[in-house]
């Protein structure tokens, strides 16, 4: 399976990694990125930032890359990405974020430092990197989730 995680510039996308060890995870960001391959990963560029067509870009260049899944982690990406879900989803791609009507919820307003995080798809906790083991979630329930605690309420890891 083949994991695009935008933001790949920053040091959230790193940790994600440890989250699939036995997929090839393609780390991508605007601008200019370092020009790094490796068997289980590597970086790319997206190009030049458009805000105004963040969702056309991604399904693009996941479409060009073979991208299975999509981990938008930069925050003006996530709702765009939501709302696409649908499209991605007719191009055989996976969308790791809640529902669009939810995304709202789970946003952050403030710059989150949470110290873990869990990945959650389709409901199921797939890796929560406190050790912890988290009760199935409704169906729609998918992205990357940071938390303080296990009893915390969960906001979306984004950078």
């Amino acid at each position: 399976m083949k994991i695009l995680i935008t933001g790949g510039n920053n040091a959230k996308a790193l940790k994600l990694m440890k989250a699939f060890p036995t997929h090839f995870v393609l780390l991508a960001d605007y601008g200019d990125v370092p020009g790094i391959v490796s068997e289980h990963y590597a970086f790319s560029s997206l190009g030049i930032l458009n805000k105004d067509s963040i969702a056309h870009i991604l399904l693009n260049f996941c479409i060009t890359e073979s991208i299975d899944s999509i981990i938008p982690l930069h925050s003006f990406e996530v709702e765009p990405i939501a709302k696409s879900a649908v499209l991605f989803g007719e191009y055989g791609i996976d969308v790791l974020t809640p529902h669009a009507d939810l995304v709202a919820d789970f946003l952050s307003t403030e710059k989150n430092t949470f110290p873990n995080f869990a990945v959650f798809v389709k409901g199921e906790c797939i890796f929560a990197s406190g050790g912890e083991i988290f009760v199935k979630k409704e169906e729609g329930f998918s992205g990357v989730f940071g938390y303080n605690s296990a009893d915390d309420d969960f906001k979306l890891f984004t950078i």
